[in-house]
């Protein structure tokens, strides 16, 4: 893969080349060691027998990399409650893909929803001073075009975000846009 784009929200990209330049480096090389193959084959009329870039083969890649360079997941248990409500709910979490230090890593090959989610994942492990910065890694609208459906593309989180200006998320972000090779 490659990288075609970067967005830095609230200082991300600085902070991640300032504070954590190894790190930077490591997401980069990471990022050129996945390969998109087509092992996806449609079954939709429009596209049936068509061969599309597999989101499980390159997430499968980007688990292998991330965790050989020592990348953990993060995650945080809790019971949920609500004001006013007696119920109570054992069991709740969020969790990062990968994290390393105050460095948390999402991989986004899924619908758009997930997407902003991590943003709200991001803000929260920040809010818990967890995190300094977090990375969103997503395909590009040209890589988005070959992949199977539902999958969404950064240029339009990227939109988003600037849209919100600094309300949300409230916390710094580098977003990576990626293509195949």
């Amino acid at each position: 893969m490659r990288i075609v784009y970067e967005y830095s929200h609230l200082g991300g990209a600085e902070i991640l080349h300032v504070r954590y330049p190894e790190w930077e480096a490591e997401i980069n090389e990471v990022i050129s060691m996945v390969k998109a193959r087509r092992t996806k084959v449609s079954r939709e009329r429009a596209s049936h027998g068509k061969a599309f870039f597999s989101p499980k083969d390159m997430n499968q890649q980007f688990r292998e990399a991330f965790r050989a360079k020592g990348y953990t997941e993060l995650r945080d248990t809790y019971t949920i409650t609500i004001p006013n409500c007696n119920v109570s709910i054992p069991g709740g979490f969020k969790q990062i893909d990968f994290v390393k230090g105050k460095v948390l890593i999402e991989v986004q090959l899924g619908k758009y929803a997930f997407m902003f989610y991590d943003m709200a994942k991001f803000q929260y492990f920040f809010n818990e001073n967890k995190a300094d910065v977090g990375v969103e890694i997503v395909p590009s609208h040209a890589l988005h075009k070959q992949m199977s459906t539902g999958v969404s593309y950064g240029e339009q989180l990227v939109y988003d975000i600037e849209r919100l200006k600094r309300h949300f998320p409230a916390v710094p972000v580098k977003v990576i846009l990626i293509d195949a090779d």
